[in-house]
């Protein structure tokens, strides 16, 4: 779920007001009426803490924390609660890689081979043309976070040589640079520039470039980097109904893409530098580099219609998503991964940033607490943002659920109607898949299970719904992306190969069961396991 869940665009959400260009607030930011609204926010998401900045011309106007760090311990969220902020990484790789422009090191266009001469994509002209822009872009032509399982959703034992080397099995489901399909791989290759260039890890980079001269204290480019690994979430989710802390993801080797973690008090200091003016850090990349890094790159679509906001365009720049709002450029990225998912808006123009950082699944509450501040400054009242989320989240959740309640009823119908003692043992076996490795499938206790040997997590059931088609239901309950499976069989009767998929549509882009091309190998089934 680097993002995860988790690249909302807030102006392409329909609203029910259509505004003229903003004229300036000058208005201070009423902090109580923020207060209320995260409080409507914690108990109507059923988030156990929510972390909130804003800044505005060159200060800090408010930085707070609310509500608990985690449900276990019960302690107090502040302003310096570390939360894993996910894919808003992303802006620090691509600022890395504008250092490395500035000094004249690197031209965004320049090709991807000349620094890392091992990439390989699925087409050779693709390969070829590859520049260190396309990295950042997500135009690569791949499919929506393909080959995420490498990383997703638990520690694994691939490497960033692994990405590299795999990304010539992802067959392209457009063609390149012409469709907008997001991405984390090429980030991971992007910090692997970093890398090479540098001479140096690009966590090393990032944190001597970046966050040191920011004096951003206690950030850290990957969870076991913590300086100081107390104040810090836990990850929570919802479990068969009902929130608690889950398993934290940890994947050091992924870390350009989503591994950062940070408080909204240093995150403070990082939008501040950014968007400049008085009172503001010493930039720390030349003005045309960022200029460039928040420049369109690939086109994203509007919805018809009226938005909350009068937006005309959107699109993905360097590291950031970009479209106007009510007449002004707004600068934007979010962040998931499970059990967390954050976000950071700016709107440069303004000097104006707004983060807000959470400790459970849901976006839509951190949606509802930045777009209210974002009304304010906007200029767009008689808007109860927390109750338009909650409707929104109502309906996604009906559909998920409507699918979800027949699948399982398929699977009850199919259980009661298959023999006491069912014969699974034509789709025992050992099947290869090119990039994520092994998945076994076998028996234990006369029922069938699933278990990808280089996911650990992913391990589940394997229950009857139609014909050669199985539904998997994880073991890890806080996954929330329980797949179908479908076995292809052979002449003999028995399965030759395997192909999956989500079953609900809800479920987070990162599971990419589909991108699986899962082929039996053949040996002996006793040791399968």
């Amino acid at each position: 779920m680097i993002l995860a869940a988790a690249f909302l665009v807030l102006a392409l959400l329909p609203g029910t007001s259509r505004a003229q260009m903003a004229p300036v607030v000058t208005a201070p930011l009423d902090v109580a009426a923020v207060d209320a609204v995260v409080a409507r926010t914690l108990k109507g998401f059923n988030v156990p803490g929510i972390a909130v900045a804003v800044v505005k011309d060159g200060q800090v106007v408010m930085a707070k924390g609310y509500g608990v760090s985690s449900l276990a311990t019960k302690s107090p969220m502040d302003a310096n609660t570390l939360f894993g902020i996910a894919s808003n990484t992303k802006a620090f790789t691509a600022a890395a890689l504008g250092l490395l422009v500035d000094e004249g090191k690197l031209r965004w266009d320049d090709k991807v081979t000349d620094y890392i001469p091992e990439f390989r994509m699925y087409d050779p002209y693709v390969t070829a043309e590859f520049t260190v822009r396309d990295l950042l872009t997500h135009r690569s032509g791949l499919g929506l976070g393909a080959g995420d399982l490498m990383m997703f959703p638990d520690s694994s034992n691939f490497t960033v040589k692994d990405v590299i080397h795999n990304l010539r099995y992802f067959k392209p489901v457009s063609s390149f640079r012409s469709k907008f399909d997001y991405d984390n791989n090429l980030y991971i290759v992007a910090g692997e520039v970093v890398t090479r260039i540098a001479g140096q890890p690009w966590a090393d980079f990032v944190e001597a470039r970046l966050v040191k001269p920011l004096g951003m204290m206690r950030t850290a480019t990957d969870f076991s980097r913590l300086p100081d690994p107390t104040n810090v979430i836990d990850a929570h989710g919802p479990v068969d109904g009902k929130v608690q802390v889950i398993q934290r993801t940890r994947s050091p080797f992924s870390a350009p893409c989503g591994g950062m973690y940070s408080s909204v008090n240093d995150l403070s200091k990082w939008a501040l530098m950014l968007l400049g003016g008085p009172g503001a850090p010493t930039p720390l990349l030349k003005p045309q580099t960022q200029w460039e890094i928040w420049s369109p790159q690939t086109i994203l679509p509007v919805r018809h219609g009226q938005s909350p906001y009068n937006t005309h365009f959107a699109a993905y720049g360097l590291g950031w998503f970009l479209n106007d709002a009510r007449g002004y450029k707004m600068v934007s990225h979010t962040g998931g991964e499970i059990g967390m998912v954050t976000q950071v808006q700016l709107v440069p123009e303004l000097h104006l940033g707004i983060i807000v950082l959470t400790n459970q699944e849901d976006g839509l509450a951190f949606t509802a607490v930045a777009s209210h501040i974002l009304d304010h400054y906007l200029g767009v009242t008689d808007q109860d943002r927390v109750q338009q989320m909650l409707g929104y989240r109502q309906a996604a959740a009906g559909e998920s659920d409507k699918v979800l309640a027949a699948a399982w009823k398929q699977v009850a119908l199919a259980q009661k109607a298959a023999p006491k003692k069912p014969d699974y043992s034509a789709y025992v076996g050992r099947y290869h898949d090119a990039w994520l490795g092994d998945v076994n499938v076998y028996l234990q206790n006369n029922q069938l299970w699933l278990r990808a040997v280089r996911a650990p997590r992913l391990i589940g059931q394997v229950l009857p719904y139609r014909g050669n088609t199985f539904a998997v239901r994880w073991k890890a309950r806080s996954l929330n992306a329980d797949a179908f499976a479908t076995f292809s069989l052979d002449d003999q009767g028995r399965a030759s190969g395997l192909k999956m998929k989500p079953i609900s549509p809800a479920t987070d882009f990162s599971y990419d069961f589909q991108d699986l091309d899962l082929q039996r190998v053949p040996e002996t089934t006793a040791a399968i396991k």
